[in-house]
């Protein structure tokens, strides 16, 4: 695989990812409650699953996914229903607040739990495996050997999911530090709440 080759698909996976999404507003809140340190747990259970979706459609079974509609549906609306109900919690928790000493963590939210919301919102987002199965066909080149191709592609894809998920951490900080300096701190659980929400809907009313 040539460098240029390798830059292009590098791109093209990173600018789908960063783009904000059910996985990356999960990210933002969580840098925003617990700190950029804890929600890395979060974004094990994100890098997993999309590891997991990456090797699924590279190993075909996204073109099943892809032509049953019913599968597809159930499967979205699974991950819609989640989502309106983290933005339903959200709305009922008590308020967000920094603290300077350990960086915004909530202690009594578990790395466990963190982690499985990653893997249950990334999982609940079929369009993932159906962006893979459309993507990757692109870059294989037939004439080389198909594992390795199939490792870079895994690899590179998951250090990029696990980054623009750290960016997004990182940045979560940043915005609650300016937001609880405003009147619109008091309010941050209800705007956080009503874009899960959103996002939830959004997700259960969009087209395949």
């Amino acid at each position: 695989m040539s460098f240029n080759f390798f830059m292009m698909y590098f791109l093209t996976i990173f600018v789908a990812t960063i783009i904000p999404g059910p996985s990356m507003l999960l990210a933002l809140t969580h840098g925003m409650r617990y700190g950029t340190k804890r929600t890395t747990a979060t974004a094990l259970g994100n890098l997993i699953v999309t590891l997991l979706q990456a090797a699924i459609s590279m190993a075909g079974l996204g073109a099943v996914l892809l032509a049953s509609e019913n599968v597809f549906n159930i499967i979205k609306l699974i991950g819609a229903a989640y989502l309106i109900y983290m933005g339903i919690t959200i709305w009922r928790s008590p308020l967000i607040t920094l603290d300077e000493s350990d960086g915004g963590e909530a202690p009594q939210e578990s790395l466990r739990n963190m982690f499985l919301k990653g893997v249950l919102v990334t999982a609940g987002n079929p369009k993932a495996i159906v962006f893979f199965t459309a993507i990757f066909p692109q870059f294989i080149n037939p004439h080389s050997a198909y594992v390795p191709q199939f490792l870079t592609f895994l690899i590179t894809g998951g250090i990029i999911a696990f980054s623009c998920f750290m960016i997004y951490a990182a940045g979560g900080q940043n915005i609650l530090s300016i937001f609880l300096k405003t009147s619109v701190g008091k309010h941050l659980n209800k705007i956080i709440a009503g874009t899960f929400i959103g996002a939830g809907i959004g997700l259960a009313v969009s087209n395949k």
